[in-house]
């Protein structure tokens, strides 16, 4: 089972940071989680929000900033997480919106980050067939908090390699259904003690988790 740390290490270093992906790192996780928007210079940048209102000093929009000015405010652009990880796990790269596929294949296509060890994940499924129509090659994982039935499906269709629910959908007859069909099992996000508990008895492929130590 895959210990997969969410945004980073979430519960121990800012979310979305270099220091919370180092974290990760030193936690031992098999696979970091992040998330995608572009920059008004289309450069994937690497933020949880469409806006830096949250976690930064300054307020605004992701796409009204250039890279150089959010790298100022602490977000890392993707291309910085990739030379952190330096292949030491695997990314988990979830775009935010459609208008960051393009930058972000690109990003993948010019850089010497393994795409085997690249997780192409989102809410969007139209982003996620934008990504299957450029790449065959790619994994891709299909989020989803709501309908598991319809996201096996669409799993099916795009020729998906995962599956990420949200760990309260999860039965151990919805989880045999979709690794039946060959897809691994990645649920979001497992910080209880009791819940990675009864989400580790139903055998998923891996946990996603603001506390990759618990695991």
């Amino acid at each position: 089972m895959l210990k997969i740390g969410h945004r980073g290490a979430k519960g121990h270093a800012q979310e979305n940071t270099l220091a919370s992906f180092q974290k990760a790192i030193d936690l031992s996780v098999d696979m970091i989680e992040l998330d995608v928007f572009t920059s008004k210079d289309n450069i994937p940048m690497v933020i949880h929000d469409n806006s830096i209102d949250r976690t930064t000093s300054a307020k605004g929009l992701v796409a009204d900033f250039a890279a150089a000015s959010l790298q100022e405010l602490g977000i890392p652009t993707l291309a910085e997480v990739f030379n952190l990880v330096n292949i030491q796990c695997e990314i988990n790269i979830e775009i935010k919106d459609f208008k960051s596929v393009t930058s972000v294949l690109q990003l993948i296509e010019e850089s010497t980050f393994p795409t085997d060890k690249l997780l192409i994940s989102s809410f969007d499924w139209n982003a996620l067939q934008e990504v299957r129509f450029h790449s065959n090659n790619l994994r891709i994982g299909v989020l989803t908090e709501t309908d598991l039935k319809l996201a096996l499906a669409f799993a099916k269709f795009i020729k998906a390699y995962a599956i990420h629910p949200h760990y309260h959908l999860l039965t151990q007859e919805n989880i045999l259904q979709m690794q039946s069909h060959h897809f691994k099992v990645f649920p979001w996000t497992v910080n209880e003690p009791e819940d990675i508990i009864f989400v580790k008895s139903l055998q998923v492929d891996g946990i996603i988790t603001d506390f990759p130590n618990r695991l």
